[in-house]
């Protein structure tokens, strides 16, 4: 009987969203629109939270020609502000609210916080490993990190929106896509050809 009552408790452990007056401070949707996403989260994750295998889940419906997993986990990241594992309502709807309703510099900055995958405030693209182990055209600022935190985050975001989209991509893009694709990105918004995009040269290619 105690086991089945534990059973029945369980669920009712929920997590409680801010309250409206304060997301309607925070976000620019109106209290109708709050009310209809929070209904439409509510729907999908009735505990109120969000942990990343779910969230991956749900976005991978949009795209099931291609492996979204990997992107999902980029924009899983950029949506959990407090980096505490878990998607609440807040979460989602201040993020949306950047995405839908946000200036064009929030939206860039918001972009541009996806594409720094390991929050050091610079887009990095891959770099080579010598053979010894050693750095080989190196272009971040901290010349001095070790081997396994070489950053790369322009090349795994490629990496994963080509997977994403799977055979829907035309014409079929070969392996070397990806990184083809980087080097463009660089040669644009790497002003001042140092290896890496800070956020006012991204901010300031993406409004010429």
């Amino acid at each position: 009987a105690d086991s089945s009552d534990d059973d029945v408790e369980l669920p009712t452990i929920r997590h409680q969203p801010e309250g409206l007056e304060q997301l309607l401070a925070r976000t620019k949707f109106t209290k109708m629109e709050l009310q209809s996403l929070y209904r439409g989260f509510k729907n999908e994750c009735p505990s109120g939270l969000v942990d990343e295998e779910t969230f991956t889940l749900i976005y991978s419906r949009f795209f099931p020609q291609g492996d979204a997993s990997s992107y999902a986990h980029f924009l899983f990241d950029a949506f959990d502000a407090d980096h505490n594992g878990a998607l609440c309502f807040q979460d989602f709807a201040m993020g949306l609210s950047v995405l839908l309703r946000g200036t064009e510099q929030q939206k860039l900055k918001w972009t541009f916080d996806l594409y720094d995958v390991n929050k050091d405030g610079y887009i990095t693209k891959e770099v080579t490993l010598g053979d010894t182990g050693g750095l080989v055209g190196w272009g971040h600022p901290d010349r001095n990190l070790p081997a396994p935190c070489v950053p790369q985050d322009m090349l795994e975001i490629m990496k994963s929106i080509y997977a994403m989209m799977g055979c829907c991509s035309e014409p079929t893009l070969g392996a070397r896509a990806p990184a083809q694709h980087v080097e463009l990105f660089f040669q644009k918004m790497d002003r001042d050809r140092d290896g890496v995009v800070t956020f006012e040269e991204f901010l300031a290619t993406c409004q010429e």
